[in-house]
């Protein structure tokens, strides 16, 4: 009786987003800047297994928001997350409030 001989099986995985060269690419950041932008808290990035980070597509918006923060209104990084902080906080309450002004079972209009 012969061993059988090993398998070797891929795996195609797929990547679970924008690479910082791709993400670079959409926002028009350089790369080192996003991920500056990323050890500061500004945005957010996942590692995969092998460390390598990638950005959510949605992030792309979100790096446009700083980037009109920082040129619009000049503000330094610091300033950045302060006002982004705060927009976040604000469309919470205002969801909220319309939530709570909306007849059960009724969608309030945009």
């Amino acid at each position: 009786m012969s061993t059988p001989t090993p398998v070797t099986r891929y795996v195609l995985v797929r990547r679970p987003g924008l690479s910082p060269d791709a993400f670079a690419e959409r926002t028009g950041l350089h790369p080192d800047l996003a991920r500056r932008l990323v050890a500061l808290g500004l945005l957010d990035a996942h590692r995969d297994a092998g460390g390598e980070m990638w950005f959510e597509p949605s992030e792309v918006a979100h790096a446009a928001r700083i980037q009109r923060l920082r040129t619009g209104l000049g503000l330094n990084y610091s300033a950045i997350g302060l006002v982004l902080d705060l927009l976040d906080r604000i469309e919470k309450l205002e969801a909220a409030s319309r939530g709570r002004r909306a007849p059960h079972g009724h969608r309030q209009p945009d």
